[in-house]
Order: structure tokens, then C-alpha cells, then sequence
């Protein structure tokens, strides 16, 4: 469990969340943060569904992230992000307080068994659409996968068939399953250990202030920087090596 992960691929999930256009707003910049992010270091990042908002931005997204120790590095990403701004869709130039989830899974491996049954499982197709609401493809190919017991929502509409769109969508689907049952494992142990330090994953864990200054501010560490243009481009490696620094269980192993 763990450091055993850290070399695989990610998955990562973006969602707005209340705030409408604003928060939506929001959640493409971080899409477009983590997409430099992973061109920074090399790795391959593949859009793999977006649902986008009704005025401007996303309500989610689902990137596919192939590197070198991709999990590792983005598994401190997961919870809840905040952008504090004067707001471009406000005529009156408030200020708005908007938030985002990152939800990141470690890809499995094939060999690995994850039980489904097909029971639990609400498999509904759909059109995909484009940004401005247009049809990208005129079947309904687009996938949305709802886990039953759990209430996991998984969706993949980059195949341009229904078929492999399922398949896209299992896999997450499993890779969900499988970071939450390290979740549980973890949360057991710690409870076992006394570790009242633990990290929440749904907490609030960073903040973006664009107004009435510029900072980046991550809460579990203290890191933080002035330059939030650099941070929205993508350079996120400082704040990413101050989490692993300050939390040696989650520290990424890389080789030797």
C-alpha cells in the first residue's frame, strides 16, 4: 500500500463545485494548470471526458496521465482547491470565493483484482458535446458509469465508440474503487496508530488569491509564493516536494 503505488500512471478528476460559472471558471484553469504541469515534466496527458459548463468553463473533467511516477506526485493534489478574485463575470467587479475538487487514483494493473458485479452497476449512454454545447459525435457513444454502492460516478466520451468509451470507463471505474479501498486501509491504520496529524482529502488544501494581493498558499505545509502566474502555468513542483517533505508516509519513492 502506499509507496508501492507511486510509480504508476494517474488518474485525475476535476469538478466545480457550487458557484456556477464562477467555480466552473475555475475548474478549467486548474485543468489547463495540471495539463503544463504534466507537459513540465514530460509526461503524456489525455483528456479523456469534460462536461463543460453552461456559460463558460467545466463542471468536470477526467485526465489520464502517463509518467514516471505519476501517482506519487499528484496524489497530494486530492481535495479541495480555492480561488479567491475580482470575478471576470461579475459587471460589478466583486470579489468571489470559488472552489474546486481534485480527485486522483493510481492506474492498476490488469492482474489486479477489483470485484464488480454487474448489479451494482447503472451503465447510461449519452451525445458527447464540445465546448459551446456543439455535437462531436451524432450516436450516443458517450458512457456514464454510476457504482451503486458506492455512488462513484465515471464518465468517458473520447472513443469514438460506445464500446470502447465502457471500457475507458471501467478502468476508471476500478482505479476508483481501488484508491478508495487504500483510502479505508489507510484511515484503519492510522486510527490503529493514534495519528491525529492524518490529512483529510476533502479538506481544503491550497489557495489561489488573485485579490487584493497574489499568493499561493498551501495549508498543510506553509509553502508559499507570490508568483501565482507561474503556479497557474503549471509550476507546481515546489509545493508538490513540500508535501512529500512534510509527509514522510506519502513520500514518493523513486529509484535509485
Amino acid at each position: 500500500m502506499g509507496a508501492s503505488e507511486d510509480p504508476k500512471n494517474a488518474w485525475l478528476m476535476i469538478h466545480a463545485g457550487a458557484g456556477g460559472t464562477e467555480s466552473q471558471d475555475w475548474a478549467e484553469m486548474l485543468l489547463r494548470m495540471y495539463l503544463r504541469f504534466a507537459e513540465e515534466r514530460g509526461w503524456k496527458a489525455e483528456l479523456i471526458e469534460r462536461q463543460d459548463g453552461e456559460e463558460a468553463g467545466l463542471k468536470s473533467a477526467t485526465l489520464h496521465v502517463v509518467g514516471d511516477h505519476a501517482y506519487g506526485y499528484l496524489k497530494g493534489e486530492m481535495g479541495v482547491h480555492r480561488l479567491v478574485r475580482i470575478s471576470p463575470f461579475d459587471a460589478a467587479k466583486r470579489r468571489h470565493t470559488s472552489f474546486a475538487s481534485i480527485y486522483v487514483s493510481p492506474e492498476i494493473d490488469e492482474d489486479i483484482q477489483i470485484e464488480i458485479a454487474d448489479k451494482d452497476l447503472r451503465i447510461d449512454t449519452y451525445r458527447s458535446s464540445g465546448a459551446g454545447g456543439q455535437h462531436v459525435n451524432v450516436t450516443d457513444s458517450a458512457v456514464r458509469i454510476t457504482h451503486l454502492p458506492t455512488g462513484i460516478v465515471v464518465t468517458c466520451q473520447n472513443e469514438r465508440s460506445q464500446g470502447r468509451n465502457r471500457d475507458m470507463a471501467m478502468k476508471v471505474l476500478r482505479a476508483r474503487l481501488y484508491q478508495k479501498a487504500l483510502d479505508e486501509r489507510r484511515a484503519e491504520e492510522e486510527r490503529r496508530v493514534g495519528d491525529k496529524k492524518s490529512i483529510e482529502w476533502g479538506s481544503q488544501i491550497r489557495s489561489y488569491v488573485l485579490h487584493p494581493y497574489r499568493m499561493v498558499k498551501d495549508h498543510r505545509t506553509g509553502y508559499e509564493t507570490g508568483n501565482t502566474d507561474a503556479v497557474l502555468n503549471g509550476s507546481l513542483t515546489p509545493f508538490i516536494e513540500a508535501y512529500l517533505m512534510a509527509s514522510p508516509k506519502s513520500k514518493v519513492q523513486t529509484p535509485k
